[in-house]
């Protein structure tokens, strides 16, 4: 299986980039689900932020009658606690964290690169940002869930890591109470988190696009 690859979308301005966030897209979508959001979240001219949006590979997966699709892991059961594939999830998260270091060595400051996720996606950016062993500037989940919770490794050099939580209060993929839960754990694990709740279901909504905006020029404009 070959990594498909990422779309990368350059600053607007024209300017070099000093800066990069990744969105990881959810389950059986690709990179291009969130290239509509990047202009919707009005960074100010001086944000010179490089986006890149990995594609998932084509996997098979369980809970979808075996169908082949886009997918950063297997889901084997939607239970409360979602069983999932945590060795195809690290594989996923481990990519990422490849992708991370590439920007890091074409000389991002590690502190200016924010990972942000929704859904699946969600989960793998929770592994890849708290286990990256180099400073990030932020972690954003979005209606997701904290897949590894009991047996990721943290890094020290993220435990002082902004995270925020995003999650619908009318999801119906991925309840609340699981957006709510990992938000918990990471609580308990010593993490400050900022929770935002919306009155959407599994997607995003304006309000949601507006705080994103905000909080991505607060960390990086």
């Amino acid at each position: 299986m070959t990594a498909p690859g990422e779309l990368i979308i350059e600053p607007k301005n024209g300017q070099p980039a000093d800066a990069c966030v990744f969105i990881i897209h959810g389950l059986g979508a690709d990179g291009h689900d969130f290239e509509p959001l990047v202009p919707a979240l009005a960074l100010p001219e001086s944000a010179h932020v490089r986006f890149i949006m990995p594609h998932a590979p084509r996997l098979q997966v369980t809970i979808n009658g075996g169908m082949v699709m886009p997918a950063w892991y297997d889901i084997l059961a939607m239970d409360l606690g979602r069983r999932v594939d945590e060795v195809q999830l690290k594989k996923s998260a481990e990519r990422i964290q490849a992708l991370i270091q590439e920007q890091i060595d074409q000389g991002i400051d590690s502190q200016r690169i924010i990972v942000a996720g929704f859904s699946q996606g969600g989960a793998v950016a929770y592994q890849a940002a708290l286990s990256f062993p180099q400073p990030l500037g932020g972690l954003l989940a979005m209606s997701t869930y904290f897949a590894t919770a009991d047996s990721i490794s943290p890094a020290e050099a993220n435990r002082q890591l902004p995270i925020e939580v995003h999650h619908g209060n009318f999801d119906p993929i991925v309840p609340e109470t699981l957006g709510r839960s990992g938000v918990d754990r990471l609580k308990t694990m010593g993490y400050s988190v900022n929770y935002r709740q919306y009155p959407m279901a599994h997607a995003l909504c304006p309000q949601q696009v507006n705080d994103i905006g905000k909080w991505l020029s607060e960390r990086l404009g």
